[in-house]
């Protein structure tokens, strides 16, 4: 229940809190792992960014008319602080690195640091409820 809270519910607080704060329009823009498929080892967290995908679709519908875009961005796997919580992880760096047209690198933080600040920007205004896949066309690909 607390990965639910942390990764979907604290979305919607965020939000909806900063809403008035954006009263000439803004964008809210979150991160996610994929939520389509179930990865071997992500259970529980799995559903959690199901429910955060959901969430931030709901939030473009409903502060779409206050001209707020929310937005997720689903990068593959990165190095950081969470994938180290999450036992296992390093397994999904493999598959990314074999079958990324554009190449993965775990440790590069900077392209999705960038997208997340081009979803921020006013370079994306008519885009809203979109999940940006942020690793190296991996999620195209198929078996």
């Amino acid at each position: 229940s607390q990965a639910v809270h942390v990764s979907a519910y604290s979305l919607k607080a965020l939000a909806v809190t900063c809403a008035p704060l954006m009263s000439r329009g803004g964008s809210v823009v979150g991160l996610t792992f994929d939520a389509t498929v179930a990865w071997p080892g992500y259970d529980w967290m799995g559903v959690a960014k199901a429910a955060l995908e959901s969430t931030s679709r709901y939030l473009a519908r409903d502060l779409g008319a206050q001209g707020i875009r929310c937005n997720l961005v689903s990068a593959g796997p990165l190095k950081t602080l969470a994938a180290k919580a999450i036992p296992g992880f390093e397994k999904f760096e493999e598959p990314w690195l074999d079958r990324a047209p554009l190449g993965w690198d775990p440790s590069d933080l900077e392209p999705t640091g960038r997208t997340i600040v081009g979803l921020l920007s006013d370079f994306f205004p008519a885009t809203t409820g979109e999940i940006v896949h942020v690793d190296g066309g991996y999620h195209a690909m198929g078996a």
